[in-house]
Parts: C-alpha cells; sequence; structure tokens
C-alpha cells in the first residue's frame, strides 16, 4: 500500500488536506475515514492502514482545518484538555459539509471502484451516523459516537447498512443511552449493532492506554472487517 496527501475542495471555498492511503492493488472501493477529537494523527493513520489492508482507498480529511489546521494532539491529559476544546469550536453543519466533500472527492478518484463508504470513531463515530443520514454512502460504520442518542430523528433517513459498535461501560455514554440507540435500530434490517460488555470508550484507540482494551477491539474490528466485506465488497 501506499499513502499521501489529497487536496479536497471544500463546498463553501477553500481547500483542506487529507490522509489518502491505498491498497496493495492500487484500487477499490473508497472508505472516508472520520478522526477522533485527536486529529489524523498516529492512530487514525494506523486504521487507514488497516482498512487499506483488507483492500479499501481510504480518505481521512483534517477536520479541524477551519479551525485549527493539521491539528494532532498527545493522547494524554493536555491532549485531551485541547481536543475537548476544540470539539467544543467545532461547526457542525460545516463540518458535516465537509464529510460531504470528502465523500465526494473520494469518489472521483480514479482508483475508487465498486462503492464508497464512511466509517468514523468518536467524535468522527457521531459523524459517520450523521453522514449515513444525509450523504447517500454506500455503507456505513460508526464506533462509539456518544451524539448518536441525541441524533436518533435522523434514523429514518438511513437505507444504507449500518454497523454501530459501542462499549458496555463507557463513561462518556450512559448504558441507558446506548439501550436507546438499540430500540430505535433493532428492527431495522439494515442496521447491525453490537454493544462490548465490560469496554469503555475508545477501546480500539492503540494510542491511548488508558482507553484500548485489545480484546474488544479484535472483536470489533473482525466484526467491522465482515460487515465491510458484505455490504462493501472488495
Amino acid at each position: 500500500m501506499d499513502s499521501g496527501q489529497a487536496q479536497i475542495t471544500a463546498g463553501d471555498g477553500g481547500t483542506f488536506g487529507g490522509l489518502l492511503v491505498r491498497p496493495e492493488a492500487g484500487s477499490g472501493p473508497g472508505l472516508v475515514l472520520l478522526q477522533e477529537i485527536f486529529g489524523v494523527g498516529p492512530y487514525i493513520e494506523a486504521v487507514a492502514e488497516r482498512l487499506a489492508g483488507l483492500g479499501y482507498v481510504v480518505l481521512a480529511p483534517d477536520l479541524f482545518w477551519r479551525i485549527e489546521p493539521g491539528l494532532v494532539l498527545p493522547h494524554d491529559e493536555g491532549g485531551l484538555t485541547k481536543a475537548m476544546e476544540t470539539a467544543q469550536r467545532f461547526d457542525p453543519e460545516a463540518g458535516l459539509a465537509d464529510c460531504d466533500a470528502a465523500l465526494r472527492h473520494l469518489r472521483s478518484l480514479d482508483e475508487v471502484t465498486g462503492g464508497a463508504g464512511v466509517i468514523g470513531f468518536c467524535f468522527g463515530g457521531t459523524l459517520a451516523f450523521q453522514v449515513a443520514a444525509r450523504s447517500e454512502p454506500d455503507a456505513a460504520v460508526s464506533y462509539y459516537g456518544s451524539g448518536v442518542p441525541d441524533s436518533l430523528d435522523l434514523a429514518d433517513r438511513i437505507t444504507c447498512p449500518l454497523l454501530l459498535h459501542f462499549g458496555g461501560e463507557d463513561p462518556y455514554l450512559p448504558r441507558e443511552r446506548v439501550e436507546e440507540v438499540l430500540a430505535a435500530v433493532e428492527h431495522r434490517p439494515n442496521v447491525e449493532l453490537h454493544v462490548h460488555e465490560g469496554a469503555g470508550h475508545a477501546f480500539d484507540n492503540h494510542e491511548a492506554p488508558a482507553f484500548h482494551q485489545p480484546e474488544a477491539a479484535a472483536t470489533a474490528w473482525g466484526q467491522t472487517a465482515d460487515f465491510l466485506s458484505r455490504s462493501l465488497p472488495v
């Protein structure tokens, strides 16, 4: 696989960057990878490589470009404080329009064949759910999006295959709120939801020792790979 930087044209003018990673084959279906609040750093880069290893062309846009372009924060107390402050300054409508722009850019690439989907983690997990409702991706995956319960009014608009992951003991997302999501989607044939018992928030993040839970991460990744193989086959 190979990686580089993409330049994405925003719908309201200007351009912003994104990490672009191609699979070994050089082409394949596309996935827009939506960042966590720490930016497009080593963790997101590693996830992009994992997805490219499955055969996908991956684009991870810099969603904080309107606030501080290229922002990458460490997974420590200071980084978390700055990340939370930055997320508070994020304009949801402009940010979702940037997600749309990234999806359009990805679909325009010659190396993208067979459709394009979206996958997001934490902050990006909420955005992935919202993008699924507004932008018609071919598939969507959301990892522990704490804003998903507050976005359930959008559920009827989601027609693509959707996979949701939550931790059973997420301090940022009480279990009763996860149950709200389950109740809203359990009869929808296009939605698959997994609650990882004993797992907290950001359990996939190997760059954050305080959050990473390898067993839950491995289980969820296997489920994600299986879902993508069915919903957005290479």
